[in-house]
């Protein structure tokens, strides 16, 4: 760990995988693309509440590279199956 680095490897991995879970694209307007958006979040969501619910249960053997592990291997199981947004500005995903 860094001096200055607030936080120790494993958190910061765990933070890293929570955040990587989490940062999905916006769909496109289409409605099927909506509900897919949402259904990935929400099962996204569950797996990353379980993980960090076990984690808070068992403070006494914590085992942060196990669960980084854990959230990497749910994000995986849903990946992006739906069309992200694209700007009709930009013409880049949002």
């Amino acid at each position: 760990m860094s001096e200055h680095d607030p936080f120790p490897a494993g958190v910061a991995n765990l933070l890293t995988a929570v955040a990587e879970a989490l940062e999905i694209p916006m769909p496109s307007v289409d409605a099927a693309d909506e509900r897919k958006h949402y259904r990935l979040l929400e099962n996204r969501t569950t797996d990353l509440l379980i993980a960090l619910r076990s984690l808070l249960r068992h403070r006494e053997h914590p085992d942060l590279a196990y669960d980084a592990a854990y959230i990497r291997r749910c994000t995986a199981h849903y990946p992006v199956t739906y069309t992200p947004f694209v700007s009709s500005r930009t013409e880049e995903t949002a």
